[in-house]
């Protein structure tokens, strides 16, 4: 049986040179980077190389990369505390964004911490400008636009540049889930005026269980773990070595050959999109994922002619026949509930049709896609 992982969006395979960096780590640099011994230092130096490297790629001072285990973490650290220690009143976000942003504000609007206001999405799913305008112009709170880069489910990729100027005449704090966007896209901090990213390397070819906070030097951002003083004071408990140098590596790895990956996996995207239109009548493309300007280059998310009576059976007949893909967020796919992402762009109609999301990689081949596109041709006439 063929094995075709087309799940790129919810974790990427590790590098080989990432693996080999890792295996060093924890055979030779086992102390603890807390301590002062050589042992310790060897490590705490390795993990300042580490933040200085990711700072420098993404114009940032290394003082602002915090290591935290991942996206995940790093979205709740900064709404949490820009609501504790900031004194964000009000956070005006999208309904669209992972849960790991929508779940956070919910909570804490439920507890009563903030207001919480939702962006108005045009049929794409892409923010509406003047409504976010009239949002951030609404009051004399002092408020957080949280809105992602790169949306996990249909891959739209917004102009958060124009956001984060626009939130920033309003005298607005700004975050952004760019979970899929860093290791996929440059990022200059100092170009684009954000206060805050997050970001995890098991996106971009690294380990799972790291990733790292962008926080803007100066924030008056406090902890949200206390116990130590690792992480600058932001994140108290042993540093995972071994994880931040593979997320180096991976790091480094994906901004070295950043130009000729990109033209690699966007050929493949392309490539799909035809191969689907070709051999499946019938078959849309969710959000603006078919569009290879305004959306990423890494995944499509397809709505197939399918009943749903038959529809339950498309996952399992493609795990059957080798292929990984999701039906939207990996981190709902064990929900019966649908996708949130779609529900806010699609009519019911359209929603009782199945839409999986493909996502691509430098590992993947357009053999790969014909055969894909072949078990699903062959799910459609079953």
């Amino acid at each position: 049986m063929k094995s075709v992982y087309l799940d790129n969006a919810a974790t990427t395979q590790v590098r080989k040179e990432v693996i080999l960096k890792m295996q060093e780590a924890l055979a030779n640099s086992y102390g603890n980077p807390s301590s002062t011994h050589s042992f310790g230092r060897t490590a705490k130096t390795a993990i300042e190389s580490a933040r200085k490297t990711i700072a420098k790629q993404m114009n940032a001072f290394p003082s602002e990369i915090i290591f935290t285990s991942g996206g995940t973490e790093a979205d709740n650290m900064i709404l949490r505390c820009a609501v504790s220690d900031l004194g964000v009143q009000t956070i005006i976000t999208t309904r669209i964004e992972h849960h790991a942003v929508l779940h956070t504000v919910e909570e804490l609007h439920k507890k009563g911490s903030v207001n919480l206001h939702f962006v108005n999405l045009d049929e794409d799913g892409n923010p509406d400008m003047e409504h976010l305008q009239r949002l951030l112009a609404k009051d004399d709170s002092k408020k957080l636009v949280s809105i992602m880069h790169v949306n996990n489910e249909v891959g739209n990729k917004v102009d958060i540049h124009a956001i984060a100027v626009l939130a920033k005449n309003h005298g607005a704090l700004v975050h952004s889930d760019t979970v899929q966007s860093i290791g996929h896209y440059k990022w200059d901090v100092k170009e684009t005026p954000v206060d805050f990213l997050a970001a995890a390397a098991h996106k971009f070819h690294g380990p799972k269980g790291i990733g790292f906070a962008f926080i803007r030097k100066n924030s008056g951002m406090g902890c949200m773990i206390s116990g130590g003083s690792q992480e600058r004071g932001f994140r108290a408990g042993t540093e995972s070595f071994h994880n931040i140098v593979g997320l180096e590596e991976a790091f480094v790895s994906a901004y070295a050959n950043l130009e000729e990956e990109q033209n690699y996996v966007a050929d493949l995207k392309h490539y799909f999109i035809q191969q689907v239109k070709k051999e499946i009548p019938g078959a849309r493309f969710n959000g603006l994922s078919e569009n290879m300007d305004h959306s990423t280059y890494t995944l499509v998310n397809v709505r197939l002619p399918v009943q749903p009576e038959k529809a339950m059976m498309l996952l399992f007949h493609l795990d059957i026949k080798g292929i990984a893909c999701s039906k939207g967020s990996a981190c709902q796919s064990g929900s019966d509930k649908g996708s949130h992402v779609l529900s806010q762009i699609l009519t019911e109609d359209e929603q009782k049709k199945p839409s999986l999301r493909f996502s691509f990689s430098i590992y993947n081949t357009k053999e790969e896609i014909d055969y894909t596109v072949m078990v699903l041709k062959e799910f459609m006439v079953q």
